[in-house]
């Protein structure tokens, strides 16, 4: 039986993006990149919050102390939503107006890993990955990426996924969560349109790789052996990022966009940037935090 899909949070966002969920406030968040916004929703309440930022927040995490770690067009900040408090961590490709940062996420070695894509068509391979730790140090993880995207790990921290969405492809690192350091680069995946290309995505308790189709209008879900498991079609076209979330973590929610589609599009499909939610029946598991 194919689960209910529900609409979690009506927004009509150009593109929304980033879902983290919180599961110590019971808060989901998540990105307007194209707004310069980041929202939050109350899972019991549906009380909502948002922050506007001079630049594009292409993804966030969270910090174990209460603030986020954001990354804006071209540097990553730290803020406090409580007093809006910005303090820059540092600054990435800032001298490239090419490109802008793109999703990111925070490891379970405690630093956000964010990537970087070309911002014109056609897309260069002139993105990069990047690890950012507490301290604002940036390492260059890979270079010659064209759209920066899918970053996620395995509970246990042992396992790393990242992806190109213009590429299509979706490596795996083996990971050391006391250290950072990503090894043994191989290819987990290589997509095409007849499932999507690979946009956000989130890796359950089990180590199944959750992938937002955004050209297929679809979330895939692959076995940790790369073996597609299940597809979900999507109300929208263009879904952009699963994340597991929840009391129970056996949620899972969409984000998706409107930008760039047309008006036909947008009258067949008018959830297109909405957040949308279903169970799978799969669960997740809380996410990691920056410090």
């Amino acid at each position: 039986m194919k689960p209910e899909i529900t609409v979690f949070h009506r927004g009509s966002y150009q593109l929304a993006e980033s879902a983290v969920w919180d599961e110590k406030s019971g808060t989901l968040y998540f990105a307007n990149i194209l707004g310069c916004e980041i929202h939050a929703v109350a899972w019991e309440s549906g009380v909502h919050e948002s922050w506007k930022f001079e630049k594009t927040v292409g993804s966030f995490g969270l910090c174990k102390d209460g603030r986020l770690v954001v990354a804006l067009h071209d540097e990553v900040i730290l803020f406090n939503p409580e007093t809006e408090e910005r303090t820059v961590l540092c600054r990435i490709e800032a001298d490239d107006p090419r490109t802008r940062l793109n999703d990111g996420k925070v490891g379970p070695d405690g630093a956000f890993w964010v990537g970087t894509m070309c911002d014109s068509s056609p897309r260069q391979d002139i993105g990069a990955l990047y690890r950012v730790a507490p301290d604002g140090t940036v390492t260059t993880i890979q270079t010659g990426v064209r759209v920066s995207n899918g970053l996620g790990w395995t509970q246990d921290g042992k396992t790393m996924f990242h992806s190109d969405s213009t590429d299509a492809w979706v490596v795996k690192y083996d990971f050391d969560p006391a250290t950072g350091a990503a090894t043994n680069r191989r290819v987990y995946l290589q997509l095409d349109n007849t499932l999507g290309r690979p946009d956000g995505a989130c890796v359950d308790a089990d180590g199944n790789y959750w992938s937002a189709g955004v050209s297929a209008g679809n979330v895939n879900c692959f076995s940790p052996e790369g073996e597609l498991m299940t597809s979900y079609e999507m109300p929208v076209p263009r879904p952009t990022m699963p994340c597991f979330a929840g009391p129970d973590m056996d949620t899972l929610v969409v984000t998706s966009l409107r930008d760039g589609l047309s008006e036909e599009q947008l009258e067949e499909a008018p959830l297109s940037g909405d957040i949308l939610a279903f169970k799978p029946g799969f669960k997740g598991f809380a996410p990691f935090r920056f410090g």
